[in-house]
């Protein structure tokens, strides 16, 4: 996977203008619910035997992933990792896409010390270099995994904020429907009214079916807090399938479930490494904690992104590191260096439409944005 990644061609700007145009009049976003999803065929297949373990280990294999494969960890309930979990915004409500973009990512944080279950979300539009590209190269974040699939996702976040990352599990949002309604539905706490997809959402508690959590979690821009806003919203959906995936009523709907997940889901993640950590870590999911790492709106060239600051990326990997049991390093990245080359940005100000430059490494030219994804 390195080498391919390596010999990638990046799309020109013209080509993603087009991708951008072609998607735009369809253009939706993910819900979060690759946890739920991996946690509720876990639940299934430790709990239960004979059929359903096997039609649960059936769809299982079916999800994995063998070019991205690794050397997987004992997981044998003593030692911490991360997952990155990756939503892409392809296989439903008209989108074909081959790849897409993964308007969702989060890592996954599991730690049976603590005896917690960890998410940090990653905003979409984050600046980031993507590392696996033959030449340097910048673009949101969720582009990675359409320059270079999953492995390049994998390596851009990891490089980001310095943690380490080399498990994955991507979910399109074909399945999401029938895995909410197999655990009976979700239940959450509605922040503010609002309306969206054809479904009114009233402030505080109410419990969706399938499409009603799709649409809850999709609706973006009539958020205050934009897609902050969402990210809570998704972390809600995520949590309440959690819980209710441990009920007897997720069994009478094991077809529609695993179903859902055999046609949904793609990981590195063995079956024999999913069981054993539906085995020995079970417990901390109990114990759910949430973050994001926030960033400022900036223009980069004509593109509006999310860019983060030193503090802000210090403090996001300081988080995850310690939620691995691993001791804080100082961040030393292309993101640092490019905020070190911004020395006019106005981190304190809420103007969206500052400007901000990306320089080549070690200059002080301009990277030649031609490429540049918006």
């Amino acid at each position: 996977m390195d080498n391919d990644n390596k010999n990638q061609k990046l799309p020109t700007r013209q080509e993603l203008r087009e991708q951008r145009e072609k998607n735009q009049p369809k253009k939706h976003h993910l819900v979060a619910w690759v946890v739920g999803v991996l946690a509720t065929i876990l639940v299934i297949a430790a709990c239960y035997g004979g059929y359903v373990y096997h039609k649960t280990k059936s769809a299982i294999d079916e999800t994995y992933d063998p070019t991205n494969k690794v050397t997987q960890d004992s997981f044998n309930g003593k030692e911490s990792f991360s997952i990155l979990l990756l939503g892409t915004d392809t296989g439903a409500l008209g989108r074909t896409d081959v790849r897409g973009n993964t308007d969702t990512m989060i890592i996954a944080t599991v730690n049976p010390k603590t005896k917690t279950f960890s998410m940090m979300s990653i905003p979409r539009d984050t600046m980031a270099q993507m590392i696996g590209t033959q030449n340097f190269s910048v673009h949101k974040i969720n582009a990675a995994y359409n320059i270079g699939g999953a492995g390049m996702a994998l390596k851009t976040t990891s490089t980001l904020l310095d943690v380490p990352l080399k498990y994955y599990v991507e979910v399109n949002m074909g399945g999401l429907e029938k895995l909410v309604d197999g655990v009976g539905g979700v239940d959450v706490d509605v922040p503010f009214t609002f309306s969206y997809g054809g479904y009114t959402f009233k402030k505080g508690k109410m419990h969706l079916n399938g499409k009603q959590a799709l649409a809850y979690s999709r609706m973006r821009y009539d958020d205050p807090r934009g897609d902050y806003g969402r990210q809570l919203r998704q972390r809600q959906v995520i949590m309440s399938i959690l819980q209710n995936s441990m009920s007897l009523n997720t069994l009478k709907n094991i077809n529609e479930v695993t179903d859902s997940a055999s046609k949904s889901i793609r990981t590195n993640l063995t079956f024999n490494s999913i069981m054993k950590i539906a085995k020995n870590y079970r417990d901390c999911i109990k114990n759910m904690k949430s973050d994001y790492l926030h960033g400022r709106g900036a223009m980069i060239g004509d593109a509006s992104y999310q860019v983060m600051s030193d503090t802000e990326l210090q403090r996001t990997s300081d988080i995850v590191r310690k939620s691995l049991g691993l001791s804080p390093v100082k961040l030393n990245n292309n993101e640092t260096y490019q905020n070190s080359k911004n020395t006019d940005f106005d981190w304190n100000s809420s103007d969206s439409n500052q400007k901000y430059y990306v320089y080549e490494p070690n200059s002080d030219d301009w990277w030649n944005g031609d490429k540049l994804e918006s």
